[in-house]
């Protein structure tokens, strides 16, 4: 089994560094759940034909307390090393490829992209502990045969005033872990990543604006994003690595496509339709580029029959509209 992964990982880092892959990732980030899981609530995953899933561990801390804080009893078990090994194995099981992917939650403001420090003593103990985080769930996806890890999601200024420091994080990991690397850049701050040569792929939380209607339909959704799309592909030409879409997605509301950072979306309707017709778009638009490995939708419930619905107006695509259009894509990119 051991070979076999080695063998597994060896194919994916060729086809990550030569752009030759024609599987496309069709994947699904995963929400790390309060309660324990089982094997069936992999079968609708299986049913949506995704072929990857990305599994979260989170850690925590803040500006006023740098030390990066994981595994606590207070936390949900899904985001525990428990929960994250469960997790593994039972996807493995269902035949599935695993993405780790930690998450970092700032107590205070909770994105990670405006984390910062006042004081180079702060930063210090953050990449320290930061590290530790990062190195102890690198173990476990060694451990556990993870195909492939992003070293860390949308952390915007540390990753952008200190590329040194994650330089040699990835050194590190490399160390450790066979596998597949990518970072997770948010869809405004990757130009500026300055490591991308050192990793398999070009990772992007990809939320680009990219239509300001109340219900984007499908051809101008597409039309809107020429020019992103073209930026992503010299992007993957001058570093000669393929995109790899590490989330994307929307919500099922009125203008879903403009930005979710939004602060008026309580004013806003829920609107299935453009949610269906944005993911439709995305995924004409970029699933026939060989430049583009694939991607992960944010993001999926393990309980499917009590997730997303009519009424519901988050990110996930269950039980709405948008599902059928994922498993009707998804279908189309993977092999059957």
């Amino acid at each position: 089994m051991k070979i076999k992964w080695l063998g597994l990982v060896l194919i994916l880092a060729c086809s990550a560094q030569q752009d030759k892959s024609k599987t496309k990732i069709n994947g699904l980030c995963l929400v790390a759940p309060p309660y324990e899981i089982s094997a069936t609530d992999y079968t609708p995953i299986l049913q949506v034909h995704a072929n990857w899933v990305a599994v979260i561990p989170y850690a925590f801390c803040s500006p006023d307390q740098p030390k990066v804080q994981f595994n606590s009893p207070r936390q949900w078990i899904g985001e525990t090393t428990a929960g994250i090994t469960q997790a593994i194995s039972l996807a493995h099981d269902a035949g599935l490829q695993v993405m780790l992917k930690p998450h970092l939650w700032v107590k205070g403001q909770g994105w990670a992209g405006d984390l910062d420090f006042e004081t180079e003593e702060q930063v210090a103990i953050w990449m320290e502990s930061y590290t530790a985080y990062l190195l102890h769930f690198v173990q476990v996806a060694t451990d556990q045969q993870v195909e492939m890890i992003s070293i860390g999601t949308e952390i915007r200024q540390l990753a952008n005033k200190y590329p040194n420091y994650w330089k040699d994080l990835i050194v590190q990991v490399r160390s450790i872990y066979p596998g597949v690397i990518t970072y997770s850049a948010n869809w405004d701050n990757y130009q500026h990543i300055k490591f991308w040569k050192d990793l398999d792929y070009i990772g992007i939380d990809a939320y680009f604006p990219s239509s300001k209607s109340k219900t984007p339909t499908t051809s101008e959704w597409i039309e809107a994003n020429q020019n992103t799309k073209e930026q992503l592909k010299q992007l993957a030409k001058s570093y000669d690595k393929q995109v790899l879409f590490t989330e994307f997605g929307f919500e099922s509301i009125d203008y879903c496509a403009r930005g979710h950072w939004e602060p008026n979306k309580k004013d806003k309707e829920i609107n299935e339709q453009g949610q269906a017709n944005a993911y439709e778009g995305l995924l004409h638009s970029y699933w026939t580029e060989d430049w583009l490995a694939g991607g992960f939708a944010w993001k999926w419930h393990y309980k499917h029959a009590e997730a997303g619905g009519a009424n519901h107006s988050a990110f996930t695509p269950q039980n709405k509209m948008a599902e059928k259009i994922l498993r009707n894509e998804y279908f189309k990119h993977s092999r059957h």
